[in-house]
């Protein structure tokens, strides 16, 4: 058995979690060592209980360890551990980190400078537009969004990564032969194309109640901070903000209207410190000060622009040119031309002033 085939095995062993296995690592030094002690060795260490104590003597009669290989196999996917120089960086440094991670796509070294985007599930066309454009200027500055792939913000924040052709990393509370909701497979699938879906828990994994603030402590501790997008007071999104904090995480969180129950978890935690957000700039500001050499995607040059893009940026002149005029000098009909726009404010090549002006700022 290789040192990651025994890390595998450990995280399906029932009642082992990641604090008690750093425990039993301290005392017996590597994982094969944790497998093959006996009843007396492990009643000897501190803080094991009982059940524990027999899930870890008769191991190879409650986790089936080839299967579980052969599964990770057939589905493509990959396995790492707290001794792969691939292991999330911020991660390992968590209290709990996970003893494994099961992979689906490719981890990138970029990834190590990441940002959670998390939110309700039930949400309003404003938060899903806020999450959309946030995670979009988040990916296109070259920082890869982390969420949980869960409908509304999570899927919302998905998809304004990939639309920046940036990185993104979901992270699920089940395995990866029970993705969950079933109606984003097709988002995981691109996902996993171009970035990584990823779970520490075993293929068979079928989706509970302890199973997703589990997940969620990974999604907060991935990166140096967590994003609020829009949470009632009952959101799942203030758990994460919770352990983030706990994780001495930069905490931060969008703003929303104060007649809406959705709000109102994201404006308290504003009220309770975290940074209020109103561009990707205000993340930016703390990302240079805390990643001096963070890699940063080169914003697309106008050349590179074509179709709608390129007409509507090249009707806006040197000067601030109000809608009016580009619509006229674009040729394009009102539709279009906003379409365009929004766009390119989202690209951050330009910026709207207020009275429906534009201005380049490349």
């Amino acid at each position: 058995m290789t040192r990651k085939e025994a890390f595998i095995a450990l995280n399906m062993v029932p009642h082992l979690g990641p604090v008690h296995l750093r425990r039993l690592l301290d005392v017996f030094g590597s994982p094969d060592r944790v497998l093959a002690a006996g009843r007396n060795e492990l009643q000897g260490v501190e803080g094991l209980n009982q059940a524990l104590i027999d899930s870890l003597v008769s191991w190879e009669s409650v986790v089936n360890l080839q299967q579980e290989l052969v599964h990770v196999q057939e589905f493509g996917a990959t396995v790492l551990t707290l001794d792969d120089t691939e292991y999330p960086t911020l991660l390992r440094q968590i209290h709990d980190p996970p003893t494994v991670l099961y992979i689906w796509g490719k981890l990138e070294s970029r990834d190590h400078h990441a940002i959670g985007v998390v939110g309700s599930r039930r949400t309003s066309h404003y938060g899903l537009e806020c999450a959309k454009k946030l995670s979009y200027q988040i990916a296109y500055s070259g920082l890869t969004v982390i969420s949980g792939l869960a409908r509304g913000i999570d899927t919302a924040a998905h998809q304004g990564a990939l639309a920046a052709k940036g990185r993104t990393v979901a992270v699920l509370g089940t395995g990866l032969h029970h993705l969950y909701p079933a109606e984003n497979r097709a988002l995981a699938e691109k996902i996993a194309s171009c970035g990584a879906v990823v779970t520490e828990f075993p293929m068979e994994t079928t989706p509970d109640r302890q199973t997703f603030p589990m997940r969620n402590r990974i999604i907060s501790g991935w990166g140096f901070g967590l994003l609020v997008v829009e949470a009632g007071v009952n959101s799942g999104a203030l758990i994460s903000a919770s352990q983030a904090a706990d994780q001495g995480r930069n905490l931060y969180a969008i703003p929303g209207p104060i007649d809406r129950p959705t709000s109102h978890g994201s404006n308290r935690l504003i009220q309770q410190g975290a940074k209020l957000v109103m561009s990707v700039d205000d993340i930016l500001e703390d990302v240079h000060a805390l990643f001096p050499k963070a890699p940063v995607l080169s914003p697309s040059k106008p050349l590179d622009l074509e179709g709608d893009l390129l007409k509507v940026y090249e009707s806006i002149g040197s000067q601030e040119t109000s809608i009016d005029e580009i619509i006229q000098r674009s040729g394009l009909g009102a539709g279009s031309a906003t379409a365009a726009l929004l766009q390119l404010e989202m690209r951050r090549q330009v910026k709207q002033l207020p009275g429906k002006y534009f201005v380049k700022l490349l």
